[in-house]
């Protein structure tokens, strides 16, 4: 049997030229961003954010979510059968996940997260949203870490950390947005405790200081993922730490936004100035420089069935290719990731000003 990386490639060079003219016309950040990485990550990249977005916006744009829901997972079986359909996305994404053998487990999960969405639910304690996050930000950040050659299972287990702790600070920064167009993710166990009725607040959705301690706590538990998250960091391919450290310093720093403002994220929606951005981008180039401690963190509960399903490590990169890789502006480095996290947080919000627009 074949090594998945020596299989012959589905995606043409037309298709390849489709996911990036769909990204340059629809997300410029990422596609500016992406032609800092290296051939052997930009490709493959480009691909697995073609495919995402491509989910993201069959549940955005349609309001037949079950329906929609229902083609993505024919679809991601036609990927895994090695048979993708006419799409440019499809057949990119399956050249991607065949030749970094991508489990299928991870955009199994991905997509259940998106029907998760597309139903409202809704979180008891934090266990359940920790589930959520492992399914819509902590899969994206393991099949990056795959992409970049990296699966040992603790590593991989960091970038899902890195993942959900990115999804719990957009959780916290946009409490209010959410509340307005019918969404409520914080734990309804921890607004109780706080003297909170959650169908009460939704239909009223004002700040107050018992809020304010359900979000500050919400941003504690992404604060512990983002410190976990520092082993794996650590341990990356030495071209891709800049920018993927600064990607965790970019996310912490909106909680600490969220913070300086009272954890009041239902007045006005938390954003960092660029000036902070640029020394924030500046210290994670000094800091990836550095030798970091490697301290062991244990796996979330949430995320060992993405864990145990992780596939052989493929061959490395040559070190020809390693040696061609040249990075220009650590800003560069880190916006698509930002933005790609941010894009599956939009989805939606947009969704639903849509349908109260109709």
């Amino acid at each position: 049997m074949p090594h998945p990386s020596n299989a012959s490639s589905h995606a043409s060079a037309a298709d390849v030229a489709a996911c990036r003219a769909s990204l340059q016309g629809g997300s410029k950040t990422f596609f500016a961003a992406s032609l800092a990485l290296p051939h052997a990550v930009r490709q493959p990249a480009t691909a697995l954010y073609a495919f995402c977005r491509m989910a993201d916006d069959a549940i955005d744009h349609g309001t037949h979510h079950a329906a929609a829901l229902r083609d993505l997972h024919w679809r991601l079986d036609l990927i895994y059968a090695g048979v993708p359909g006419d799409i440019a996305a499809d057949r990119a994404f399956a050249d991607c996940a065949r030749h970094f053998a991508i489990p299928r487990q991870f955009p199994q999960a991905l997509l259940e997260g998106f029907e998760w969405d597309a139903i409202g639910r809704r979180y008891e304690d934090l266990p359940s949203l920790r589930a959520y996050g492992v399914r819509v930000a902590g899969t994206v950040g393991a099949m990056m870490a795959m992409i970049m050659n990296v699966r040992e299972r603790d590593l991989v287990a960091r970038a899902c950390d890195l993942g959900v702790a990115m999804q719990l600070t957009n959780i916290a920064r946009d409490v209010g947005e959410d509340a307005r167009n019918g969404r409520l993710y914080l734990p309804l166990q921890w607004m109780r405790e706080a003297g909170l009725d959650p169908a009460a607040w939704l239909a009223r959705p004002v700040f107050s200081r018992p809020l304010a301690q359900v979000v500050e706590r919400l941003l504690a538990e992404a604060e512990t993922l983002y410190a976990r998250s520092d082993s794996g960091l650590a341990q990356l391919p030495p071209a891709c730490r800049p920018g993927m450290y600064a990607a965790r310093l970019l996310y912490a720093e909106i909680g600490h936004e969220v913070a300086r403002r009272g954890f009041d994220s239902v007045s006005r929606r938390a954003v960092v100035p660029w000036h902070r951005k640029a020394r924030i981008l500046a210290d994670a180039w000094v800091a990836a420089q550095g030798q970091w401690a490697a301290a062991p963190a244990p796996d979330l509960a949430e995320g060992e069935f993405l864990l145990d399903a992780l596939a052989p490590l493929p061959p490395a990169p040559s070190p020809q290719d390693t040696a061609r890789v040249r990075w220009p502006r650590v800003e560069d480095r880190v916006v698509w990731l930002v933005d790609l996290f941010e894009r599956l947080e939009r989805r939606d919000r947009a969704a639903a000003q849509a349908v109260n627009l109709s």
